[in-house]
C-alpha cells in the first residue's frame, strides 16, 4: 500500500473508533441518568411561580448575543431598529439552536442553551425572551397555554401599541391587543395559561 494512501485510511479508522467510543460513553451516561431520573427531577423541580428566575437578560452570553445583534446594524437605534433586531433574535433561536428532548425534566439555563446550542421548546422560548429584554424591551414575556394535554408556548412583546408574537414552529405575527392574542391561541375555560418574564408571573386563564 502506498504510504500516502495509508495515512488517510488510518485517520478514518481512528475517527470511526472515536465515534464508537463516544457512542458507548453516551449509552453509559444515559443509563446513569435513567437510574437517577427521579432524584434528578426532584432536585430540578420548580413551581410555575418560580419561572421568572429562568429569564436572565443580564447573563453574559445573552448580553453578548444582544450586542452582536445590535452591532449587525450600521447604527443601531432602538426606536427604529428594535423590531428588526427582535426578528433577528427570533431567527437565531429558531434556526441555530437545535431541538433536543431530554429523557427527564431538566431545566437548562440560558447560558447552557447558548453554550451547547440545544434546548427544548421552553428552553428556547426562555432564551428568546431573555434576549429581547437584553435588547431593551422589558415587556417581553413567555406565554404558555396548556389544553387537552398539549402545550403551546410563544414569546411576545409590546411595541407602539401592538403585540409582536413569535412561535418557533409558526413564525412571527402581530396583534392589536392581548384579547386578540388570547382568542388566537384559544385561551378559554378549558385551558390553563400563564405568562412570565424576569420580573413577573401571572395566571391569565
Amino acid at each position: 500500500m502506498d504510504g500516502d494512501d495509508a495515512k488517510p485510511r488510518e485517520d478514518a479508522i481512528g475517527k470511526e473508533k472515536g465515534y464508537e467510543r463516544l457512542g458507548k460513553l453516551n449509552q453509559v451516561y444515559l443509563a446513569i441518568i435513567s437510574r437517577y431520573k427521579d432524584y434528578i427531577e426532584d432536585k430540578e423541580s420548580i413551581s410555575v411561580a418560580e419561572l421568572p428566575i429562568l429569564i436572565t437578560p443580564k447573563d453574559r452570553l445573552v448580553a453578548r448575543l444582544a450586542d452582536d445583534i445590535r452591532n449587525s446594524f450600521a447604527q443601531y437605534d432602538y426606536e427604529s431598529d428594535f423590531k428588526e433586531a427582535s426578528m433577528r433574535a427570533f431567527s437565531f433561536v429558531r434556526d441555530k439552536v437545535d431541538d433536543v428532548a431530554l429523557p427527564l425534566q431538566f431545566w437548562l439555563s440560558v447560558e447552557e442553551v447558548l453554550t451547547f446550542m440545544v434546548g427544548d421548546t421552553m428552553d428556547k422560548n426562555i432564551l428568546l425572551c431573555s434576549v429581547l429584554i437584553s435588547l431593551g424591551n422589558p415587556s417581553a414575556k413567555v406565554l404558555a397555554v396548556v389544553k387537552d394535554n398539549a402545550q403551546r408556548i410563544l414569546v411576545y412583546y409590546e411595541l407602539a401599541g401592538r403585540l409582536q408574537v413569535f412561535e418557533l414552529d409558526k413564525g412571527a405575527r402581530e396583534f392589536g391587543s392581548f384579547e386578540e392574542l388570547k382568542k388566537h391561541i384559544s385561551v378559554d375555560d378549558d385551558s390553563t395559561a400563564y405568562e412570565f418574564n424576569d420580573k413577573m408571573y401571572v395566571d391569565i386563564s
